[in-house]
């Protein structure tokens, strides 16, 4: 059996919990001003229609009442260390998903903590315990997808145990939509299919699924016989590393979405460098006035992680952007680290045939970033700063989200005045 374990508005409960003025009363986490977006939000909150991702503007009309707060990531991180050091005094395979989600693996525990059910009890105990009084919500299955929809089923402070005998039974009536990974676009196409529920689903084979939908259409036909390979893993490797901000002020001025970019590929350049990767590919998100978001990627040759090369490249790609509407929004991330190594060049080669790099000029600019990795490490990160951000007057327009795709660490949620999941495991 495989446990999930999600703590239960956690942003908005670490701040009641530490606010006793907060109690019982709507809660917003997130940006105050009409630019901002709901990060998370109470019950109490809940209760009115307000949602995580929502704007403000939309959130403050349907709950006038509410009390917003500015995020405290700093606290967040320190809860969740604590909650993720206590679960693996219960076992030592723990993943966490993110700053306030983990799965465990049960397989055995119950020789040491009995029965499932009283494994389940002294976990929240135990979750309560260390946080000073947080609750969660616990899912319990035989493989991972399973266990994540049962911890919200129940929710707050709830518990859901499905056995291998319900499965198919649980799986038959399930909303299709409740599978993680299918968004909206996803239900809509299988609503259109007659598709509403998982029974449904089963109709279709493997063959015809991969034409439909791809290679997720295969991944969705094994969740509908309840299957999961997936296993418990306690170190992951990042995917991705991306950096994005919302404008205060939505925006065709291409000289400064230039800028933002240099700001993106300082942040993302330097936590590469930090944490030993590189990538291939460079990918730009815009979204535009009318909340459209469009990608843009380029795979170059060799993996990269100067700030130079990110930075010239995400330009490349805003080039080549038609801006049909003004931009809200925009981004910058590079993936691609599990590429295979290339011929590497020494200085004064060249490029060579089909290289896209000059090897000269990438080791340059190496040595640039490490003296500025290092100046900053030694006088703060202010210390020195690239001429092409001198003109970003406001502290608001750097990025404020850094997300190192490995559900790890505090994702910081877009915020207000031009601010915006994946650090280290918490």
């Amino acid at each position: 059996m495989i446990i999930h374990i999600d703590m239960d508005a956690f942003f908005a409960s670490v701040e009641q919990m530490d606010n006793p003025d907060l109690r019982g009363r709507p809660v917003i986490v997130g940006g105050s001003s009409d630019r901002g977006v709901v990060s998370t939000c109470s019950y109490e909150a809940r209760a009115f229609g307000v949602h995580s991702a929502m704007p403000m503007v939309v959130a403050r009309r349907l709950c006038p009442q509410a009390a917003i707060v500015r995020g405290r990531y700093q606290r967040y991180t320190e809860l969740s260390h604590a909650i993720m050091s206590a679960l693996k005094d219960f076992s030592p395979l723990v993943e966490p998903a993110s700053v306030d989600e983990a799965y465990m693996d049960a397989t055995g525990l119950e020789r040491l903590f009995g029965p499932l059910e009283e494994l389940v009890a002294a976990i929240k105990a135990r979750v309560v315990d260390v946080t000073g009084g947080l609750t969660c919500s616990v899912g319990a299955a035989p493989v991972k997808f399973l266990a994540k929809i049962c911890s919200d089923i129940n929710k707050p402070d709830g518990v859901f145990i499905l056995r291998q005998e319900e499965m198919d039974v649980f799986l038959c009536a399930l909303p299709v939509g409740k599978i993680p990974g299918v968004g909206k676009r996803t239900v809509q196409n299988l609503q259109d299919l007659g598709v509403r529920t998982v029974g449904q689903l089963r109709r279709f084979s493997p063959d015809f699924m991969e034409r439909r939908f791809g290679k997720w259409g295969l991944a969705l036909y094994e969740r509908a016989q309840g299957r999961d390979s997936r296993k418990v893993e306690t170190e992951r490797e990042a995917k991705s590393e991306s950096a994005e901000c919302t404008f205060a002020e939505d925006t065709r001025d291409r000289d400064f979405l230039q800028r933002m970019l240099m700001a993106h590929a300082e942040r993302v350049g330097s936590s590469l460098r930090r944490h030993g990767y590189r990538g291939r590919t460079i990918t730009l998100k815009v979204k535009f006035c009318d909340f459209r978001q469009i990608t843009r990627s380029r795979t170059l040759e060799q993996p990269v992680n100067a700030t130079e090369t990110i930075f010239e490249t995400g330009c490349r790609l805003l080039a080549e952007l038609p801006l049909p509407q003004p931009v809200r929004l925009i981004g910058l991330g590079v993936s691609g680290f599990d590429a295979p190594p290339g011929q590497l060049f020494l200085p004064g080669t060249g490029k060579a045939a089909g290289q896209k790099l000059d090897p000269q000029v990438e080791a340059k600019r190496q040595k640039l970033d490490a003296a500025l990795d290092s100046l900053r490490e030694k006088f703060g990160k202010q210390a020195v700063q690239r001429g092409r951000l001198f003109t970003l007057a406001r502290q608001q327009d750097a990025p404020e989200r850094v997300n190192n795709g490995k559900g790890d660490g505090v994702e910081q949620p877009p915020e207000d005045g031009g601010r915006n999941n994946q650090g280290r495991t918490p």
